[in-house]
């Protein structure tokens, strides 16, 4: 049976997600809600209407108060000390792993609850101690409002020990990178089918497939009319099938020069259509189609978290940190996250209607463009580094197997041939280069099909 490929959550969702006021503004409607319930079940038992449980008895309405008084405070100063000791800490973190550690800090759905539960607490608390001055008796006690904010008060006590264990656990290295891999897992199955998933096309599409996108690109190249950015910044999210059916609508075919992750211009060429009066219906299309923002994320862009990875391995070999060790881990998920990449299908990025005919050619990344952002940074932070060198060779080892064509390894031959003509030209004790040469030997063969000589490295 078929495996279920994982989605990434749509633009809205994503952004949504990454703030710390959505969960907590969820929470505090729940619990203004559950404030409704019980202050009505108080007035009910308060008219005699049906009785409550003996053990709910918090005493009179002054120390039903000073309970209120006492959970409020308590609550709102632990939020205020606890918060700023973790950004704090997480400041002084990302130092380390780079500026994007804040923004996982922000998206990670466990300290949006915490955030949440927290201040639900004490918005309940506010509304219950409002009660009790609230209703026309004097001897008015919300019994029920009260014992539930003392139950609120034992679950923040245990989601405060989860929250505290929570991020000083996030903030390890180790965890920080696996969480990225997993992101980088995820957006992977998320944008590119596996080979095996690609369905056997209809008679109809047959034919329309008989179109040759080269001719099509020959064609906008030389007689399409240009599409032009509304506004700047990073491309986040792009509407591929609504794109396509404007086109279908327009008879026309859309040409994309810009993919997630590229930063735009406002007023630049984004964009060409053929034919040319379908240009400005085009621009409008996309200016609704196309989300940009002032970061870029995971949506249709899985080469970020590659980016992410790479980052943190640069600064790690970096002379002012010098951790060779965090450099080695991020090469290891690196290595996986490329072996799953050698077994999907890239060439997505062409697009066409129900007959088959091409609609929109997107911008989309080649194999080749792919291994070398994950490697060619951290291999020129590596100059001199024996253990790193070697690292790659093993990695490269490891994606040599997961490749399905001859031009995968060409890619992969070409990383490895530079690693070691670095390691010549950097390596200067004669053991340790004959380690990376042993190594290099090992990559070179397991890429190397059916006796073919690459060649490349002076031996």
């Amino acid at each position: 049976m078929k495996a279920t490929r994982k989605r990434l959550p749509g633009w809205r969702r994503e952004a949504l997600r990454a703030t710390l006021w959505f969960v907590p503004a969820v929470l505090i409607v729940i619990a203004v809600v559950v404030f409704i319930i019980t202050f009505s079940l108080d007035v009910g038992a308060y008219n005699h209407h049906f009785q409550l449980p003996f053990w709910l008895n918090v005493g009179n309405a002054n120390a039903g108060r000073d309970i209120l008084i006492a959970i409020a405070a308590a609550i709102i100063t632990t939020v205020g000390v606890v918060f700023s000791i973790t950004i704090l800490a997480l400041t002084l973190a990302s130092q380390q792993m780079g500026p994007r550690m804040m923004r996982n800090f922000v998206r990670d759905r466990g300290n949006q609850v915490t955030l949440g539960v927290f201040v639900a607490t004490f918005v309940y608390s506010v509304l219950a101690l409002g009660s009790i001055s609230s209703y026309p008796h004097p001897n008015f006690t919300p019994h029920l409002c009260v014992a539930v904010s003392e139950v609120l008060l034992l679950v923040d006590v245990v989601v405060l020990i989860y929250f505290i264990n929570h991020i000083a656990s996030s903030i390890q290295l180790p965890e920080v990178i696996a969480s990225i891999a997993r992101d980088l897992e995820i957006a992977i199955e998320s944008e590119y089918p596996a080979l095996e998933d690609r369905r056997p096309l209809t008679a109809r599409e047959e034919v329309g497939r008989q179109q040759s996108p080269d001719d099509l690109l020959t064609v906008i190249q030389q007689r399409g009319g240009a599409v032009l950015a509304a506004k700047s910044g990073y491309l986040q999210f792009v509407g591929y099938a609504k794109l396509t059916k404007i086109a279908q609508l327009l008879d026309a075919t859309i040409r994309l020069d810009f993919r997630p992750g590229h930063f735009i211009v406002a007023g630049y060429p984004i964009a060409k259509v053929f034919p040319q009066g379908a240009a400005q219906q085009v621009e409008r299309a996309l200016g609704k189609a196309h989300i940009t923002g002032p970061h870029r994320t995971l949506m249709q862009d899985p080469l970020f978290a590659i980016d992410q990875l790479v980052e943190i391995a640069i600064r790690a070999l970096s002379p002012a940190v010098n951790d060779t060790f965090t450099a080695l881990t991020c090469l290891d998920w690196l290595s996986a996250g490329l072996s799953q990449i050698s077994k999907r299908e890239l060439s997505v990025n062409v697009f066409r209607d129900e007959e088959g005919r091409i609609r929109l050619i997107g911008a989309g990344w080649s194999y080749e463009r792919i291994v070398n952002r994950a490697h060619d940074k951290i291999r020129q932070a590596a100059v001199g580094m024996p253990a790193v060198l070697i690292r790659l060779l093993d990695n490269i080892s490891v994606v040599a197997i997961s490749t399905v064509s001859s031009s995968q390894r060409d890619v992969l031959v070409r990383q490895a041939q530079m690693v070691m003509k670095n390691a010549e030209e950097s390596v200067r004790d004669e053991n340790d280069l004959a380690d990376v040469r042993i190594r290099f030997d090992r990559a070179y063969a397991s890429l190397r099909p059916h006796g073919d000589d690459y060649g490349g490295v002076t031996r």
